[in-house]
């Protein structure tokens, strides 16, 4: 996770700083397959959150549907769409650092645990979490990324 959330912090100091990271690795090695970056802005997709976005590379470049014997490490608790994804790709485990209702203080979010979405389904998957939290949360509290969120149309108010 602490690798994740430097290679996530890296984003903050680019024209479109992101919170949100995920990396994929092989469960019974730790060998990282990838990383992937929350890209909704940058190409004007919804979907295209950080976790999806290294789910739908993962496959491509395993040439399967199935990441049974990976895990997925991510900054912040998965979104009910992302979990989804991570469930429908069949992983090992989800790992997250900040949890969905801590990111809610910066940004809109379907503030559905990831492991209630993980319980109501028929595909089993461990959630853990939060791990390394005040590291990743300091992602969303980093003096750029405050700025963008005040320019993001889903931006929340705060209290």
């Amino acid at each position: 996770m602490a690798a994740l959330a430097e290679f996530t912090a890296k984003s903050l100091e680019t024209e479109r700083p992101v919170p949100f990271g995920c990396r994929i690795v092989e469960t019974a090695t730790g060998a990282v397959l990838l990383d992937a970056l929350n890209a909704v802005a940058g190409e004007c997709d919804p979907s295209a959150h950080a976790e999806v976005r290294a789910i739908r590379l993962a496959t491509k470049k395993l040439n399967s549907i199935s990441l049974a014997g990976y895990t997925l490490y991510t900054t912040c608790e998965p979104c009910p769409m992302c979990m989804a994804a991570a469930l429908w790709a069949g992983v090992d485990r989800v790992v997250y650092g900040v949890t969905i209702e801590e990111c809610n203080r910066h940004c809109r979010q379907v503030q559905i645990p990831a492991a209630e979405v993980a319980r109501r389904s028929d595909m089993p998957c461990p959630v853990e979490g939060p791990v390394l939290g005040e590291r990743c949360y300091a992602l969303f509290t980093h003096p750029n990324m405050l700025r963008a969120f005040a320019t993001w149309s889903t931006k929340k108010v705060t209290e």
